[in-house]
């Protein structure tokens, strides 16, 4: 059973209930970086496209925005749009697998999305934002919730045309994924151009 949401925040106001919840404050607390939760929501009912992600980095939860990063970068380089497009709620919302940053470990590591941040959060904003016309998820963790899908991520990317073009499957735009995307060249000359396609159809409506 899905735990129930916290009440705290605005009556309605999922998003600002999102950006009171301190469930894994002392998760959080118990890592190297012993930080404090600060969840990210970013979503809005009739968008155009869902950026299904994973988890935000250190330098999203200082900024408070989503992919306000270099892999963020990459990925408006992969949809074909600029920074001021992916912001507006309007045409793109973001999702990720948890809302707040997950730390680090001891030695440096990224710690995984806590399982309860979906469990709590996910069938209520999925809820809210209500059918899309184009989804892109983003990275393991988010397709193995998404779409239910397991094992190597090349096999499953390379498989990105059972799903589109509703939906695509992606890599994360992580610059650790460099050497991924030099031994698979048919991401860029294939995936790339099919998806910057249907992100300019989805944003036409």
């Amino acid at each position: 059973m899905r735990p129930a949401p916290p009440d705290s925040g605005p009556d309605g106001d999922l998003p600002g209930r999102i950006s009171a919840c301190r469930l894994c404050a002392p998760r959080f607390a118990a890592t190297a970086t012993r930080h404090a939760p600060r969840p990210v929501p970013w979503f809005r009912p009739g968008t155009r496209i869902l950026v299904a992600g994973q988890a935000p980095g250190m330098r999203v939860h200082e900024a408070g925005k989503p992919f306000f990063d270099r892999s963020g970068d990459r990925l408006r380089d992969w949809m074909g749009i600029d920074a001021a497009t992916f912001y507006d709620r309007s045409l793109v919302s973001v999702l990720p697998t948890a809302f707040c940053f997950p730390g680090y470990d001891a030695r440096g590591a990224d710690l995984p999305p806590p399982p309860v941040c979906w469990e709590t959060w996910h069938g209520a904003v999925l809820e809210e934002i209500g059918p899309v016309p184009l989804r892109l998820v983003i990275g393991g963790y988010a397709i193995k919730r998404h779409l239910g899908l397991k094992g190597p991520l090349s096999g499953i990317v390379s498989g990105w045309r059972a799903h589109a073009p509703g939906t695509f499957v992606l890599p994360h735009p992580s610059w650790r994924n460099n050497a991924w995307l030099k031994r698979n060249p048919w991401f860029e000359a294939e995936l790339l151009p099919a998806l910057r396609s249907a992100v300019r159809d989805a944003l036409r409506g």
